[in-house]
C-alpha cells in the first residue's frame, strides 16, 4: 500500500496526478468573478457583487439538503451564458481552471436548450461551447498543460425537447461533442419520458449517459438502463440501497446491482454535489467507499465545482482524509473513469498509459492490473 503524505504533499500529489472527469457541468463551473463582470454587461442582478461573497453564497444555497433549491442557484449561471462571447468565455475559463487543476481529459455537459434566450439557436451554442473550449486547450498548451476537453449534450427531463438535443448531439458527433444526457429534476421525471430521443441515439451508436440514482431511486436507475440504454449512470449513489454487506464480508446483491455490477456499468459519484443535495450525510459515510468495495466501477467527479466550491483534486483528496482512501484508491478510480470515456478504444488506452506511466507523481501508484 501507497503511504499517504501529509497534508500539503497530499494536495501537491493530487494536483499533480493526471485526472479524468467524466462528470461536470459547464453551467456549473463559472468563475465568480465573471459572473460579476458579465451581469454587470447585461443587468443582472446577483445576491452580492463582491466575487468572493459570491462563491460563498453559491455553495451555501446549494448546501441547502434539497436538489431543487439546489438548481437554483444555476439561475444566475445561467443568465449569463446566453451570448455567444458569454459562453465561449465561460467554456475557455473551465478548460484552464481544469487543466490547472491536473486534470488530462474532460467531458463537460451542458443543456443547449438553456442558452437560446437571446437568440442564439442551439447549433450556435454548441459552435460558441467549442470555440472556447479550443481556445482554453490551446492556453493550457502553451502554458505546459495537455488537456482534452469534449462536450456531452444533455436534454432538460422535465422539458419537452429531447428528440431535438438528440438530433444536435448527432450531427456534432465528429465536432467535439461525445455523449448524449438527461439532466434536471429526476424525481417525477424518468428517462421513459424521453425513450424517444433514447431510442434514436442507440440506433446509431452513439452513447448516453443519464442522471439518475441522486434524487430517485433503483426504478430510476432501471430505466436508465433499460429503457434509455445508458452506459454509465450519472450519480448512481441509491444503488448502494441494493447493495448489503453481511457480516462475514459476504456481499448480497439484488437484481438491478447485480446487472450494473455484472456489465460494469460505471457509477460517475459526486461526493460533495451528493451531500448538498441530501444524497449522502458525510464524505465518511458516503456510498461511494460500500460500492466500490463491492466491486462496482466507481468513478470520482465534481458535478459542479462553483456551488460545491470544489476541484477533482479536493474531492479525492476528501476521501483519502474522510473515508480512509489510499493513494491506490485514487489511481484505480482514476483509471477506471479513463477506461469510461466516451472516446474509442485506442483513444482510451493512451489515456490510461498517461495516468499509470511516468507522469504519475512520486509516491502515486503505478497499477499494471488496468487494461482499456
Amino acid at each position: 500500500m501507497t503511504p499517504i503524505p501529509d497534508e500539503q504533499d497530499l494536495d501537491a500529489t493530487l494536483r499533480a496526478l493526471p485526472k479524468v472527469l467524466l462528470h461536470d457541468h459547464l453551467d456549473g463551473g463559472l468563475r465568480p468573478r465573471t459572473i460579476v463582470e458579465l451581469s454587470a454587461g447585461i443587468g443582472h442582478e446577483l445576491p452580492t457583487t463582491d466575487p468572493d461573497a459570491l462563491g460563498r453564497w453559491f455553495v451555501e444555497a446549494a448546501g441547502s439538503g434539497s436538489l431543487p433549491r439546489y438548481l437554483e442557484t444555476f439561475t444566475h449561471t445561467l443568465a449569463v451564458m446566453q451570448t455567444a462571447e458569454g459562453l465561449r468565455r465561460v467554456a475557455r475559463e473551465a478548460v484552464l481552471d481544469l487543466a490547472a487543476d491536473g486534470v488530462v481529459h474532460a467531458e463537460e455537459r451542458y443543456a443547449p436548450e438553456q442558452h437560446q434566450e437571446r437568440g442564439l439557436t442551439l447549433q450556435q451554442v454548441v459552435d460558441a461551447v467549442r470555440d472556447g473550449i479550443a481556445q482554453g486547450e490551446a492556453e493550457a498548451r502553451s502554458a505546459g498543460h495537455e488537456i482534452r476537453v469534449v462536450q456531452v449534450l444533455s436534454a432538460m427531463r422535465q422539458a419537452d425537447r429531447s428528440d431535438e438535443i438528440a438530433a444536435l448531439a448527432l450531427a456534432n458527433r465528429d465536432a467535439g461533442v461525445v455523449g448524449f444526457d438527461i439532466a434536471g429534476p429526476e424525481d417525477g421525471f424518468p428517462p421513459s419520458r424521453h425513450a424517444a430521443a433514447f431510442r434514436v441515439v442507440r440506433d446509431a451508436s452513439f452513447p448516453a449517459t443519464v442522471h439518475a440514482g441522486e434524487d430517485a431511486g433503483l426504478d430510476s436507475m432501471a430505466q436508465a438502463l433499460h429503457v434509455a440504454g445508458a452506459v454509465r449512470l450519472g450519480h448512481g449513489v441509491r444503488l448502494a440501497d441494493d447493495v448489503h454487506e453481511g457480516p462475514d464480508g459476504s456481499w448480497r446483491l439484488g437484481l438491478l446491482a447485480h446487472w450494473v455490477r455484472d456489465r460494469r456499468v460505471p457509477l460517475e459519484v459526486c461526493p460533495s454535489s451528493n451531500l448538498q443535495t441530501g444524497a449522502a450525510a458525510s464524505v465518511a459515510a458516503h456510498p461511494v467507499t460500500l460500492l466500490r468495495r463491492a466491486g462496482f466501477e466507481v468513478t470520482v467527479n465534481t458535478d459542479n465545482r462553483l456551488q460545491s466550491g470544489t476541484s477533482l483534486s479536493r474531492e479525492l483528496g476528501l476521501l483519502v482524509r474522510e473515508a480512509g482512501w489510499t493513494l491506490d484508491d485514487v489511481v484505480d478510480v482514476t483509471v477506471t473513469a479513463a477506461r469510461h470515456t466516451f472516446l474509442h478504444q485506442d483513444e482510451r488506452r493512451a489515456l490510461v498509459d498517461r495516468i499509470t506511466g511516468p507522469a504519475v507523481p512520486p509516491g502515486a501508484a503505478r497499477p499494471g492490473r488496468h487494461r482499456a
